[in-house]
């Protein structure tokens, strides 16, 4: 009966944010030499992350909340919220189920659950987090690391970003046009093999909707490589870069 009176508080989305950069970043600094203290760190980080993903998609009878979903956005794309998780997840024995949730959950905010739409500010709080602290670029980084499901996931993530607007600004155009880089890992994506290289290939096409993008590439090394990429034997991969080549 105590325990039920004197519950903690729970968590607001930006506090959420930030308990988790602040796990990843205990537990990847390896300060910890206790077995069973990782261990509880760890499973604090899981159900943070099953947290945050519940704030973005709902809990199955609730919709999301456009303040709190918004909130979580900013938080994640500042203090290298975006960058900790690309980074340092493939790191962590954090189980890959937990981060494909969160991936799910994000989705959920920024798509809907197919009953109710997404909520608006839900998906601002979203869009500025990921684009803050490099979380954007930690996703496009750890997004090899993921099962094909949750890169699937990950990769509509990421592309309905690109056309999230916050105050009336694409936050996505301003942050790719500042890490042109991004954009060239992408487009060399093609030469890995398999599924990444079409995943690669899904989220480049997001980003040169961005005028800043598209001249980038344009004006670089990479349409030559087209023209490698689009003969490649991979039947899948060469078309793909097909569909790519037209956007620009």
């Amino acid at each position: 009966m105590k325990k039920a009176l004197f519950k903690p508080k729970p968590k607001t989305p930006v506090e959420l944010v930030r308990h988790a950069r602040e796990l990843i970043i205990f537990l990847d600094s390896k300060t910890c030499t206790r077995e069973s203290k990782r261990e509880e760190k760890l499973s604090d980080l899981s159900k943070t992350v099953l947290e945050i993903r519940t704030v973005l998609y709902g809990n199955g009878e609730l919709e999301p909340n456009a303040e709190a979903c918004s909130q979580i956005t900013r938080e994640f794309f500042k203090d290298d919220t975006f960058r900790l998780f690309i980074l340092y997840l493939s790191n962590l024995n954090l189980g890959l189920s937990d981060l494909s949730k969160m991936i799910l959950e994000i989705r959920t905010v920024l798509y809907g659950n197919g009953e109710s739409e997404p909520n608006a500010d839900a998906c601002s709080q979203i869009t500025r987090e990921f684009f803050k602290d490099d979380t954007f670029r930690l996703f496009i980084l750890y997004l090899s690391n993921l099962k094909l499901g949750a890169r699937q996931d990950a990769t509509h993530v990421i592309a309905n970003l690109q056309r999230q607007r916050v105050n009336s600004q694409l936050i996505a155009s301003q942050y790719l046009e500042k890490n042109l880089d991004l954009v060239d890992m992408l487009i060399d994506g093609y030469e890995k093999e398999g599924d990444i290289a079409l995943s690669y290939g899904a989220v480049a096409r997001e980003c040169i909707r961005h005028q800043s993008v598209a001249r980038h590439i344009l004006e670089s090394e990479h349409m030559k490589k087209f023209f490698d990429y689009i003969q490649l034997p991979n039947f899948e991969i060469a078309s793909d870069a097909v569909a790519t080549f037209k956007v620009c």
